[in-house]
């Protein structure tokens, strides 16, 4: 496809498809997060080992995207998409059954290692299937769809750990799953019918070497940084710490933490179409974007964290909305691999940019399971709402850390567009367009 060409037949079913795959994968990401109090007492532990399960999911998940996103430039993301269910549905079904702690984390590590297989294999079936102005919409509704499997891990889930129970309802998980997987193998395609696929296979030599020229490319490491900034907190309090946080610290009852995970999900899918097109329309000010959401989510929880006492209601949910728009966010950091990179490096560079974020969540999840231990509220009976905002403040030393490095990036990247003849237009000629445009 060439730019400006629309696309092609048959890409809006793959895209669905792709779409569905991510879904699951989010549902089995965070089905953990409803189920976090019920994992203590299934298995005895306390916060630092609960946490150790999703850090290891997470580390796992780290560590794999950049053999991913070299196996995807070699095998194709179809394959990588399917093995990665099959992961998946084997960790959950392990799951269901286990009554060990070393059970649980063996699941969740396959869990962790079929999630790694699949975002950005979908990423790059987006990127094969439509035009380039395109994709940073489809992007986003990628994420968009993929909350959708927040919604699963927090509402049916739920339902069932309550109703039959905790073998029932990963066994339920688990099975879809499969069923999935299945779909992906009839439907799901690398590149249009008549496309040439762009898989290799690269001596390591080579393939390091890409990795080296995308790592030093400063337009990678802007997306790096804006990738570590945006999405960890709602990472972690999704996938693991926000219902312990909103029942046991915020004194919330089941119903209200579950409306507000719900609210943060439908919160994330809905700011998700508005970034991929603020993204398209604005790829100058892609950093202004990333530094806001920051910025919002560093006040919401400064006042969450400083209110005396349990934060009303209405506050809690602005947080959420707030926070929610990290993941979304947290595209953007795959927009500028994508524009920093040609297509052969692609790959290397996508990992290495879902690293980031996923690493600062790894750090965010382990430190607040430590420092409610240290704390002696370490369990289910000892949790208390003082804890826990020690345990959330932890977050600010690693936003912090993330805008130095989109700022120090950012002038890196805009020296190097300067010396290769690239104008970033200012603020006040944009604005001058638009109300050009407006007939103002």
């Amino acid at each position: 496809m060439t730019r400006g060409e629309p696309a092609v037949r048959g890409a809006w079913l793959v895209f669905a498809v792709g779409a569905l795959a991510y879904v699951v994968t989010v549902g089995n990401r965070t089905s953990l997060a409803a189920a976090g109090l019920e994992a203590q007492q299934r298995y005895g532990i306390g916060a630092g080992t609960l946490s150790s399960f999703a850090v290891l999911q997470f580390l796992v998940y780290a560590v794999l995207q950049v053999p991913i996103g070299v196996l995807i430039d070699r095998w194709g993301p179809r394959r990588l998409v399917i093995a990665g269910g099959i992961a998946m549905g084997g960790g959950q079904l392990l799951l269901a059954l286990s009554t060990q702690t070393w059970q649980a984390v063996l699941a969740r590590v396959l869990v962790g290692a079929g999630d790694a297989a699949t975002f950005v294999s979908v990423l790059r079936v987006v990127t094969n299937w439509f035009p380039p102005q395109r994709v940073p919409v489809m992007t986003q509704l990628v994420g968009l769809f993929g909350q959708l499997g927040q919604v699963f891990s927090f509402v049916p889930l739920v339902a069932l750990l309550h109703g039959p129970g905790w073998t029932a309802a990963y066994g339920g998980i688990a099975a879809f799953t499969v069923l999935t997987v299945v779909l992906c193998v009839l439907v799901l395609r690398d590149v249009p019918p008549g496309t040439v696929n762009p898989r290799a296979a690269k001596p390591l030599r080579e393939v390091l070497g890409d990795l080296r020229a995308a790592l030093r490319h400063p337009g990678t490491r802007l997306g790096l940084w804006s990738h570590w900034a945006t999405p960890f907190s709602g990472n972690a309090f999704a996938a693991l710490w926000g219902y312990p946080f909103l029942v046991s610290g915020q004194g919330l009852g089941t119903g209200a933490a579950g409306a507000l995970l719900t609210l943060y999900t439908v919160s994330a899918a809905g700011t998700g179409p508005l970034m991929g097109t603020l993204v398209a329309r604005h790829p100058f000010r892609r950093s202004w974007i990333v530094l806001a959401i920051v910025g919002g989510q560093f006040v919401v929880w400064s006042v969450v964290l400083l209110w005396p006492g349990p934060a009303p209601l209405w506050v809690l949910a602005v947080m959420v909305v707030v926070v929610a728009t990290g993941v979304p966010g947290s595209m953007i950091g795959f927009d500028y691999a994508r524009t920093s990179n040609p297509v052969h490096r692609l790959g290397g560079a996508t990992g290495m940019t879902n690293v980031m974020g996923f690493t600062a969540t790894i750090v965010f999840i382990a430190a607040i399971g430590l420092l409610l231990d240290l704390q002696g509220a370490g369990t289910p009976a000892t949790y208390s709402l003082g804890a826990f905002k020690v345990a959330f403040a932890v977050q600010f030393p690693l936003w912090s850390v993330g805008v130095v490095g989109i700022l120090v990036s950012r002038r890196q990247t805009r020296a190097l567009m300067a010396r290769n003849g690239v104008v970033v237009p200012r603020m006040r000629d944009v604005r001058a367009r638009l109300t050009a445009s407006r007939g103002e």
